[in-house]
């Protein structure tokens, strides 16, 4: 109904979700930041569907959301500077902060330093301009990333600040860490409504396909379909991970935001735990090439496993992420494919 609203020619969106109230976000005035990008374009286009006056913050590209942009009220600036985050967050009543600078474990690696820079100087930005301009409520947007090397599995929300977060992400893990904590400041300190999810590994249509930054799911599909034989792949294979498609995201926090905006992270995630080799796997066999396979053990593999305990997603948000592994990847690689032939 609603996709046919905009006409969104979107994989995925022919099955809305139904359980993100209308009534909640219908006519607010939400801005999101970083909503040009991957996951901000989906939740772009979800919020226009739910009826709710968009702002989005963009820096260049809008190729996501040129599709949509003449509903949108699209403010420019660069969010490290505190005046342009005063001026996008002025006349709304939600925020929504999902503007982040984030890659794969060799970019991770590498620059620990500016990851750390650049996500917290834009948090710390907006959330104070959001408590100068009194919004009605903020959303944190976390990540797993916090949890340390070796956690419980699955990993409960409080091992969130358990020991230090896994090295190979600790740039990242160290900015998120320090993002819930401010949300959790301001709450007790200025009484602001602030909601905090903490997704799994994102991926779907839109995903950042860049192989110098790219995460692992991305970067298999573009090297699988790029012939790349044998394909080379960091660590055993043996570590696992959660993988959380677009669309379960984006249900996710929204619904995080709207029900449960009291300074409390909330696990966003599936109950499935999948190990490397097995979605390599999986991706040769639906992208239909039969690549020799070599696991490297000399490079580093990141946390050895991750799942989510999602008992209180469940519990305070009534959420469970319904996409199988399978058929995102289906509907990622269908999209990356037509991408390609795009450019040519």
């Amino acid at each position: 109904m609603y996709a046919e609203k905009w006409n969104l020619n979107m994989i995925g969106m022919n099955n809305l979700h139904i359980r993100i109230s209308m009534d909640f976000w219908e006519d607010k005035n939400v801005l999101v930041t970083g909503g040009a990008g991957f996951i901000g374009s989906h939740v772009v286009e979800r919020l226009l569907n739910l009826g709710a006056n968009v702002s989005v913050t963009v820096r260049s590209n809008m190729d996501f959301i040129k599709h949509v942009k003449d509903k949108l009220d699209i403010r420019y600036g660069d969010l490290t500077d505190i005046e342009n985050c005063l001026k996008a967050v002025k006349g709304n009543e939600i925020i929504l902060n999902l503007a982040a600078k984030v890659g794969g474990i060799e970019y991770n690696i590498k620059h620990p330093g500016s990851i750390f820079v650049n996500n917290i100087q834009i948090f710390m930005n907006m959330l104070e301009s959001s408590r100068k301009l009194d919004v009605e409520r903020f959303l944190t947007v976390s990540s797993a990333c916090v949890y340390p090397r070796h956690c419980t599995i699955p990993t409960p929300e409080e091992e969130g600040f358990l020991s230090v977060p896994e090295p190979t992400n600790e740039g990242y893990g160290w900015a998120k860490r320090m993002e819930e904590f401010l949300s959790m400041t301001y709450k007790t300190e200025y009484g602001m409504k602030i909601a905090i999810a903490r997704p799994y590994n994102a991926y779907g249509p839109r995903d950042n396909f860049d192989p110098k930054s790219s995460h692992v799911i991305p970067s298999l599909i573009k090297r699988v379909l790029d012939g790349e034989n044998p394909l080379d792949v960091w660590g055993s294979g043996n570590q696992t991970r959660s993988f959380l498609y677009v669309e379960d995201f984006v249900e996710g926090i929204l619904l995080t935001c709207e029900k449960y905006a009291v300074a409390d992270p909330v696990n966003i995630g599936s109950d499935d735990e999948t190990t490397i080799r097995d979605l390599v796997n999986l991706i040769l066999n639906i992208c239909k090439c039969d690549s020799k396979v070599i696991f490297d053990r000399s490079k580093p593999e990141g946390q050895p496993r991750r799942k989510c305990d999602t008992t209180k997603a469940k519990k305070v948000l009534g959420f469970e992420a319904r996409t199988p592994l399978k058929e995102g990847l289906k509907n990622t690689i269908d999209w990356y494919k037509q991408q390609k032939s795009w450019d040519k």
